[in-house]
């Protein structure tokens, strides 16, 4: 026996996600959950660490590079956006509506120090990618130890 463990596996995302929107439209109703999606969205990230760099990906699709507000204070890395609703008035009628709108905020301490004035970032296909250098002293080093 494995001690009980159950395997997580990244691809059962989807359906927890849809588990806990049907949950809580079944208690707080319809419109609640129509509401509390209204107010914003909360892109997806990844932080990934390497011996060198703290590496995020974050997924904000249907913004461009202007909409992106990115601040480094320290160790806590922001990152703030806003997606506009996009209305054409005329004469349609709306049967469904499930894009997200609205402004996010997204603050994180990082756990290492990184050097500031050698950040990059990229945009690209809704993907925000920022490379953040550790500091020297923050660096992996590996040390050879022989044996006796």
């Amino acid at each position: 026996m494995n001690g009980g463990l159950i395997p997580w596996k990244r691809k059962d995302w989807p359906d927890l996600r849809r588990e806990f929107d049907d949950a809580f439209t079944k208690i707080f109703g319809e419109e609640a959950s129509k509401m509390m999606m209204m107010k914003g969205f909360s892109p997806l990230m990844d932080v990934i660490e390497t011996d060198t760099d703290v590496v995020v990906k974050a997924e904000v699709p249907g913004l461009e590079a202007k909409d992106l507000d990115i601040t480094l204070r320290g160790k806590v890395l922001t990152i703030k956006g806003e997606k506009k609703e996009e209305r054409e008035e005329k004469e349609e009628s709306r049967h469904v509506s499930e894009r997200l709108f609205g402004s996010f905020s997204r603050s994180f301490t990082l756990a290492v120090e990184v050097r500031e004035d050698d950040v990059k970032s990229t945009f690209k296909n809704g993907v925000l990618t920022l490379t953040l250098p550790k500091a020297e002293h923050e660096q992996k080093k590996s040390v050879k130890i022989n044996v006796e």
